[in-house]
């Protein structure tokens, strides 16, 4: 049946008045149709523009919730303005920048690395995750500076550099300290060993070696670091062992 966009104007009016606790049965033809019109580019587009319409409305945060969570199934390029407008927002932030992760259009990621310069806290760290989970190349110069701050946005940076796993996310990593034993620096060897392993396991044995090895170095002679020179030591003889399949 062809896409009808006025069959969704009465529960597009019962989603504006949704809230917690209220009766969601009437704006379920919402969730049918975005199932219903995969394939049909203009029907989405109609479907998106309502959504993305919400998020800049006086309407609940159920309701707001509701559209995130559509928009990042259906969304596209034209949803991110909206859900970039939400990424300060405490109470909304978690669900759009969940929404943007999901997001194929480059956009997305932009908004994201953009507000990773506008936020603090625990916000800032949400944004570093979905760039991690978006393995985003372009926003490792806006984490690698993060490293030297310390604490919890520290840490955050580090993980996410091991996810992106380019030569320049792990040249800033191998430039920070990883053996003083802290959670910083066992965020970075649990980031450069999964760069090593991935390495051996993708047949890079002279690559891989190089990086256990300067794991190994490092690691010689701290006694706080005695299980890293274990592992990277581990990780040599396995480069180095030829009839070991990868």
């Amino acid at each position: 049946m062809p896409y009808d966009a006025t069959s969704l104007d009465a529960p597009f009016a019962a989603l504006k008045a949704f809230d917690w606790g209220g009766d969601a049965t009437a704006f379920k033809p919402i969730d049918e149709a975005v199932i219903s019109t995969h394939g049909d580019p203009a029907a989405r587009a109609d479907i998106e523009g309502r959504l993305a319409a919400l998020l800049g409305k006086d309407v609940s945060l159920a309701c707001k919730e509701y559209a995130c969570r559509k928009l990042a199934l259906i969304g596209g390029a034209a949803s991110v303005p909206s859900l970039a407008a939400l990424l300060g927002d405490p109470k909304l932030s978690h669900i759009a920048r969940i929404a943007l992760e999901k997001l194929a259009a480059p956009e997305a990621a932009a908004a994201l690395r953009t507000a990773l310069g506008q936020v603090d806290g625990d916000l800032k760290i949400g944004m570093i995750s979905s760039l991690a989970a978006r393995a985003d190349a372009t926003s490792v110069p806006l984490l690698a500076p993060l490293l030297a701050g310390g604490g919890p946005v520290a840490v955050a940076a580090a993980r996410a550099l091991g996810r992106i796993q380019t030569p320049e996310a792990i040249e800033a990593l191998v430039g920070v300290d990883a053996f003083s034993g802290d959670l910083l620096a066992a965020a970075v060897v649990d980031a450069r060993l999964g760069h090593a392993e991935r390495l051996l396991a993708k047949g890079d044995r002279a690559a891989a070696l190089a990086a256990y090895k300067s794991l190994a170095a490092g690691a010689a002679g701290k006694p706080k670091s005695t299980s890293i020179e274990r592992a990277a030591r581990r990780g040599i003889l396995a480069c180095l062992d030829t009839s070991a399949s990868v």
